[in-house]
């Protein structure tokens, strides 16, 4: 979702795969070279239907159910889906579970009660293109205060989140192909730039769709192999069960039921993230919503039942010589299991997760200036040629932000990644669902409830034992939310034209 596990990828050493015989294979580089060249053929292809900034941030309001689905959950998951949880399980066992609980529960919420409704909102309130776009119109805010604020937020934390995904895709090209890091920086870079910024909306969406897919039959397929190849389940958790660490099957084991729903509070994320929710702004209409959650939800919960059963299997298989590193459990079953064309197509898997994040990011943060900044700020009278070149320059002036922090593998920078999900989950999350369903919201209530959200995750990031062991953005969402209902309530009726559009949203 975002976080993209540096400290696995850095623990990824040349020797690992010199060993499995894939750093220097020509097996590999060829597999992942394919692959890198269809996603551009993607976006290439996509450049044919990206004719002006709507198509370049929305694509057109065009997108099936299918493609929307799957395009939220690859860029959703990222490379945590097949690395941290995987890892998780296979060094802590079935404690981690709430989390995958929580972010089922969260996600099923989101597409049930905000995809249909937001999708219909921006388009009722001057068709909003971007989230910044959507709260400014929502609330008939002349000020533009609450366009700033949101897309400043957007900028900072979006900018950070590329800047780590291109550190984790270029620890990976450096072991594959046995490139100096700053090599493999640029080649990842240039790749995920080029079809992001030819293709727009529908080339990330088109691509995350074929990375959501990949993801999937990796995560599915690796397991069942490892655990066939131990004979089945009985025949696995016979051999796990005994080698294990004491509670590795308890689900509640050194967890208490505040701490499981501190895990499962990773789901109210979903609410606020931006890349996610122009997913449900861009479907070509809200009746193909019950499809789009069908299949994304089907997508989801197998996925993460495979990264779960990829951490049960690993413990059994690597039994008698436990992985130094627990997070490669992933990889490390991939090439005991597999010949080497096929661990290298699963090892591409890996690297669709965390470029499928790092596009929908870059994206994101590019549509911010293009139409926040440029267009209704700048430049009110540019037509869509320019807002279109804008765009795209932006892409790739978002990329160089993001390369020369990402020179640095260990910058002290990327820390901010831990909690940048809670920061967009708490600062955003409440906002979008008081303004979705709560007439009554006020401008002010939204920027206190954004503000709220966003200093209580930073400040208790900080902050440490006791009730501070608990996942900030539940007590970042809370706050938000209390904010907003105060300020809202202690100020004036909103104007009878914005309670009319609200009515009319809730007639759609």
């Amino acid at each position: 979702m975002g976080h993209v596990d540096l400290a696995c990828l850095r623990h990824l050493s040349l020797s690992y795969f010199l060993d499995h015989g894939l750093a220097m294979s020509a097996v590999a580089g060829s597999i992942i070279a394919v692959y890198l060249v269809a996603m551009l053929g993607l976006g290439a292809v996509a450049y044919r239907y990206t004719s002006n900034l709507k198509d370049y941030i929305l694509g057109g309001r065009q997108l099936g159910g299918a493609v929307t689905a799957l395009s939220a959950g690859a860029s959703d998951m990222s490379g945590w889906l097949m690395l941290g949880l995987p890892g998780a399980i296979y060094v802590s066992g079935l404690n981690q579970i709430w989390i995958a609980v929580g972010l089922v529960a969260g996600a099923l919420i989101n597409w049930r009660f905000v995809a249909r409704r937001l999708r219909c909102y921006t388009e009722i309130v001057g068709d909003a293109l971007t989230m910044p776009d959507y709260f400014e119109n929502r609330f008939a805010d002349t000020s533009r205060v609450l366009r700033v604020t949101s897309a400043v937020v957007i900028l900072i934390f979006f900018t950070i989140y590329t800047s780590a995904g291109l550190v984790s895709g270029a620890i990976l090209f450096e072991q594959v192909f046995s490139l100096d890091y700053h090599w493999a920086l640029i080649i990842g870079a240039a790749s995920i730039l080029s079809y992001t910024a030819i293709g727009g909306f529908l080339g990330v969406c088109w691509t995350d769709t074929v990375q959501g897919i990949m993801m999937l039959l990796a995560l599915l397929i690796v397991p069942a192999i490892a655990i066939s190849s131990m004979g089945g389940w009985d025949a696995t958790l016979s051999v796990t069960v005994p080698g294990a660490p004491p509670g590795t099957f308890d689900a509640f084991h050194d967890t208490t039921i505040a701490g499981a729903f501190s895990l499962m509070a990773w789901g109210l994320g979903y609410f606020g993230q931006p890349h996610i929710l122009a997913r449900f702004m861009a479907i070509r209409d809200p009746r193909d919503m019950p499809e789009a959650q069908m299949i994304g939800m089907t997508w989801m919960v197998l996925a993460l039942y495979g990264a779960v059963a990829t951490g049960i299997a690993g413990i059994g298989y690597f039994a008698s010589a436990p992985l130094d590193n627990p997070e490669t459990v992933f990889l490390a079953l991939s090439q005991a299991l597999f010949s080497p064309w096929l661990a290298s197509i699963l090892l591409a898997a890996v690297l669709a997760a965390i470029m499928s994040t790092v596009s929908s990011q870059l994206l994101v943060s590019s549509s911010v200036i293009a139409e926040d900044f440029w267009k209704r700020l700048l430049r009110p009278e540019a037509e869509a040629k320019e807002l279109l070149r804008v765009g795209r320059f932006s892409v790739v002036a978002i990329s160089l932000v993001a390369f020369v922090l990402a020179l640095d593998r260990d910058s002290t920078v990327l820390s901010l990644v831990a909690y940048a999900w809670a920061g967009f989950g708490a600062a955003f999350g409440p906002v979008v669902v008081f303004s979705l369903f709560w007439f009554r919201m006020t401008r002010d209530g939204a920027l206190a409830g954004m503000l709220t959200g966003a200093v209580t995750v930073i400040v208790w990031k900080q902050l440490s034992g006791g009730l501070f062991e608990v996942y900030e953005i539940l007590p970042g969402f809370i706050l938000a939310s209390a904010a907003i209902m105060l300020v809202s309530l202690l100020g004036r009726m909103p104007d009878e034209a914005i309670i009319e559009t609200h009515r009319r949203v809730e007639n759609v």
